[in-house]
Formats: C-alpha cells, sequence, structure tokens
C-alpha cells in the first residue's frame, strides 16, 4: 500500500513500506514507535502478544500485549483509588475535559481515520462516523453532565414538612467490552458517559482493533483525564471479559446476543448492573407514498455502510407492492454503481469485512439462500481480488423463511427484499423474530410514518433516513428491545446508568409516630383524614 510521512499530529502512516519478513520490528503500515507508544498503555506483563493485520491487504500492523487476570485486578485496584478522588471532582471540571476531547478528537481526525481504516477495512467515509459520533457525545455530556447529575427536589410525603433530595451517586468502577466494528465509537461513548458521572473505566477492547481503542485512551489524557481513571487491558473475552465482569460495579457490553446472555448471566450473579447492545435483523419499510429515489439512496447506505457490519444495519427490506418494482430497480442501480476498494482514500463507497469468519458467515448465507430458491440480483460472492476479507454488497429476493440467513444476522453486506401488500402485513413482519434493535421508515407523510413506528418493537427507528437521524442525536436514548438487549447509551438515561439513586428525605416538626398525646388509633384517622385532604387537592 502506499504510505505517507507522518502528520504534525503524530499520525499513523509512515513513508516505506518495511518489510517484517526482513525486519523484526518493521511494519507495512504503521510505525514501531508509534505501535509501541499506544500498546503502552495496556495494562500487561504476561510477555504474551497477538499479532493483528490490516484486513485492507493482510500487513501485520502490530503485536499486542496480552493482560492476565492478575494485570486486570491491578487495573481495578488502581482505578478505584483514582475513582475516590474523581467523584469528588466537581462537575464542571469533569465537562471541562469532555469538550477539550471534543476538540481534540476534530483536530486529529485524519489520524483517527487512518487507523479505523486500516484496523477494520471500512471505507474512510463510513470511518468519519466514528470521529463525529465521539465529538457529538463529548460535546453533549460535557454541557449536560451538570444538570442532569445535580440532586433533584422530589415531593415529600408532607408538604413544607418533609423535604426529599434525589443524588445521583458514581457506581465506581465501571467495565466495559467493545466490539471491533465501530473500533473508536463504541470503545469511547459509553466510558465517556462513565466518567462524565464519576466513575472510572477498565476497557478490554476486541483484539482485533485494539489500536484505535489506544488512540482513545491516549486523547483522554490528552485532555486532561487523571492518571488510572482510564484502563485498557487485552485478550480474549472468555477469559479477560471474564475477569472484569467478576470484578466491576456495573458492566457495558456490545456484541452478539449469545455473548450477552453469558455476559448478563455473570453480572446477576454478582447483582452488578448490565446494559447490553446486541444483535439484530433490523427492517425497513417503504411505503408506497415514499419518495423513492430518496429511499433507494438511504437504503444504500442503511445495507451497505462498513459493509453491514453494523449492529443497526438493514438486513430486511420490505417494500410496498405498488412502488416494489420502481423501488428494486433504482437500489439495484445504485448499489451496482457502487465505488469498491479497500484503500486509505475517500473514493469508496464500501470497503471491506474485517476476517474471513465473516466472510464465511456471508458466503454461507448467500449460498444457503440459492441453493433453497432465492435470487441474487446484485453481488453474491467474496472478491478476494480486490481485498482478503471482501465481499460484494448483494441484494437476495425470494428469500424464505427455511433459509438461514431469513431470521439469522449475517453481519454482512447482505439484504433480502420483500413485498408487502398492507401496512399491517409489513408491521407484522417487520416484528417477526426475536430481535429489536433498530428500523427504518420511508414515507413522505411523516405523521404517518411516526403511527407506524409506535407499532415497531425496535429501540430506535429513522424516517426517512438509514440510521444516522438517531445514532446521531445524542440526545436520544439508543438500545435494543427484546433479544436485541437492554439499557440504553446516549441522553439522559446513557449517564444515569453508571449512578446509584439515593433519596435523602428531611423531615420538620412532624414524625411518622403519634405525637402530642395521641393514641395509635388517633394518629391513623388523623393521617387517613390527611390523605383525603390531599387527595382534594390534586396532590400525587
Amino acid at each position: 500500500m502506499s504510505a505517507s510521512n507522518p502528520t504534525p499530529s503524530g499520525g499513523p502512516i509512515v513513508e516505506g513500506p518495511l518489510d517484517p519478513e526482513h525486519d523484526a520490528t518493521a511494519s507495512l503500515a504503521l510505525e514501531p514507535d508509534y505501535v509501541a507508544r499506544l500498546t503502552g498503555r495496556i495494562v500487561a506483563t504476561t510477555g504474551e502478544t497477538r499479532e493483528v493485520i490490516s484486513p485492507l491487504n493482510g500487513a501485520p500492523l502490530a503485536h499486542i500485549p496480552q493482560s492476565s487476570d492478575d494485570d486486570v485486578a491491578a487495573a481495578f485496584a488502581k482505578a478505584r483509588v483514582a475513582q475516590e478522588k474523581w467523584a469528588a471532582t466537581p462537575v464542571a471540571e469533569r465537562e471541562r475535559i469532555l469538550i477539550k476531547l471534543h476538540d481534540l478528537v476534530l483536530d486529529r481526525q485524519d489520524e483517527i481515520l487512518d487507523l479505523i481504516v486500516l484496523e477494520s477495512g471500512k471505507a474512510r467515509k463510513h470511518a468519519f462516523d466514528e470521529p463525529l459520533h465521539i465529538a457529538l457525545t463529548a460535546r453533549y455530556y460535557g454541557r449536560k453532565s451538570s444538570k442532569i447529575l445535580d440532586t433533584e427536589r422530589k415531593l415529600g410525603v408532607i408538604p413544607v414538612l418533609t423535604r426529599v433530595d434525589l443524588n445521583h451517586v458514581p457506581k465506581g468502577v465501571v467495565g466495559i467490552i467493545s466490539p471491533w466494528n465501530y473500533p473508536f465509537t463504541m470503545a469511547l461513548c459509553d466510558g465517556i458517559a462513565a466518567i462524565a458521572a464519576g466513575n472510572a473505566v477498565v476497557i478490554k477492547p476486541d483484539s482485533q482493533t485494539m489500536l484505535s481503542a489506544l488512540l482513545g485512551a491516549e486523547l483522554l489524557a490528552e485532555a486532561g483525564l487523571p492518571e488510572n481513571l482510564w484502563s485498557v487491558v487485552a485478550g480474549p473475552g472468555s477469559k479477560v471479559g471474564t475477569s472484569i465482569i467478576q470484578r466491576a460495579d456495573y458492566v457495558c457490553f456490545t456484541g452478539s446476543t449469545n455473548t450477552g446472555k453469558i455476559v448478563a448471566k455473570q453480572a446477576a450473579e454478582r447483582l452488578i448492573g448490565a446494559s447490553l447492545e446486541l444483535g439484530g435483523k433490523n427492517p425497513m419499510l417503504v411505503l408506497r407514498d415514499a419518495d423513492i429515489e430518496k429511499a433507494a439512496e438511504g437504503a444504500t447506505r442503511a445495507v451497505f455502510s462498513n459493509s453491514g457490519q453494523l449492529c443497526v444495519s438493514i438486513e430486511r427490506l420490505f417494500v410496498d407492492d405498488k412502488v416494489y418494482d420502481r423501488f428494486v430497480e433504482r437500489f439495484v442501480a445504485r448499489t451496482q454503481a457502487m465505488t469498491l476498494g479497500a484503500t486509505l482514500g475517500w473514493e469508496n463507497d464500501m470497503g471491506t469485512m474485517i476476517s474471513q469468519a465473516q466472510v464465511d458467515t456471508a458466503t454461507a448465507h448467500v449460498e444457503d439462500a440459492v441453493a433453497k430458491g432465492a435470487r441474487v440480483l446484485a453481488g453474491g460472492k467474496a472478491r478476494p481480488d480486490l481485498a482478503p476479507f471482501f465481499f460484494e454488497p448483494t441484494i437476495l429476493e425470494g428469500v424464505t423463511p427455511e433459509m438461514t440467513c431469513f431470521g439469522n444476522e449475517t453481519f454482512g453486506p447482505v439484504v433480502s427484499l420483500y413485498r408487502f401488500h398492507s401496512e399491517e402485513e409489513a408491521i407484522e413482519r417487520a416484528n417477526d423474530g426475536e430481535y429489536g434493535l433498530n428500523g427504518s421508515i420511508y414515507s413522505r407523510d411523516t405523521s404517518r410514518a411516526r403511527r407506524v413506528a409506535r407499532q415497531i418493537k425496535c429501540g430506535t427507528i429513522n424516517i426517512n433516513e438509514a440510521f444516522g437521524a438517531t445514532f446521531a442525536s445524542i440526545d436520544a436514548p439508543m438500545g435494543g428491545m427484546r433479544e436485541s438487549g437492554q439499557g440504553r447509551r446516549q441522553g439522559v438515561e446513557g449517564i444515569l446508568r453508571y449512578t446509584e439513586t439515593q433519596s435523602v428525605a428531611s423531615q420538620a416538626i412532624l414524625r411518622f409516630a403519634p405525637q402530642f398525646g395521641m393514641s395509635d388509633q388517633a394518629y391513623a384517622k388523623f393521617m387517613t383524614a390527611s390523605l383525603r385532604v390531599l387527595k382534594s387537592l390534586g396532590r400525587a
């Protein structure tokens, strides 16, 4: 691959390429010193490493130090000390650090984009979603945390005489297990809210995309986050993830539904809270009054962003029979016109998948569907000529329930098309299965679309947009229903999940027991009469 000199901000690309076969310190894509600076942030003493390659061309990127259970324990021990001081830090100071992070992310976005693309293989235009989302998240909690976390006054049982204050107390140390598909966003967005609430964080990013997460940790430190408040550990989820859950005061996990159930079980055994964003088989509805060109454009982004490796991407496309043929014509044409490639530049409409395992799943789903009678309208096969793990953007028609891809998440650039003849039918089919993460509706009548949205069992619904409207609106909570997870990131819920609610009541003059010579019976009558009066006054 071509390369250039590092940018003044410390960008990762180097003059090269170097050849690891003849130089043990070399990397085809990254400066060894740059990699060492990032990986030096991992709490790891085992001496073991794991090689990571770039899905762009198979070039080695780094050898990631691996953490032991003792390393995780050490990270938590230091985090607890740091968190006690951090919890006493004024919220305004925490907000100042997040606003600084906002600026750093925007200033160093080229470096961030290079690293995301090198590690994940996604198109640069899709990688841009990540610094954008983190800047929005940092700014939101940098502006809103004081108000959200401020002590609230609640109604006391006796007007004037009972005062109730509601405090939001940090949980302590939050464990975060983040995925590979959005390595910068998912490594930071949940933790930003956690530290804003006064917690420390110990995070285990996915092994395939550690460097993007480590760059995020570096930016947090540069923004002024105290030492040991954000610790990074590395290793397999079955080992290091379990170590985190065994020590955390709260767990945040993003990944598959099957793994999420394991995390939920382990958290439940310790009676700690957990937020889980899990799988989806997300539907898009194109109603008969939709703008067909806009719907086709939106579907292309909804299905093929990050090669479909997006928790909120669309895998089921339901189109009204009246507009089905026109929509399919435009959608197929847009898909076939996409520029495919695995480079660092802005020229690609879709990049590569991250691993052979992801390609194998997409291949198996398409081959199974075709063998059972489905038709391929576009794509349908792997493209190793473009990159080792490239799979074409694929549109299937005639998918039926006995086919694997009908109800199982592909997590790749594969979508199934279905006709519907009434909105009731579309809603029923959209709600099929056990998932409920994200959905999309295209209609010129947005009031009508909002009525339809209320009937679809998804945590987020986008109208006349693929997924960006909800994903980028940080004030709007985001998460799944049913087997797509529990809990919410973003908004007020996204920060309060990391706090314990504490009610403090101050009582004056009257006590909740007989006084002034009352008997227990007289006290009961007095309280009964008081309740009736308060009801008549409209008191809640």
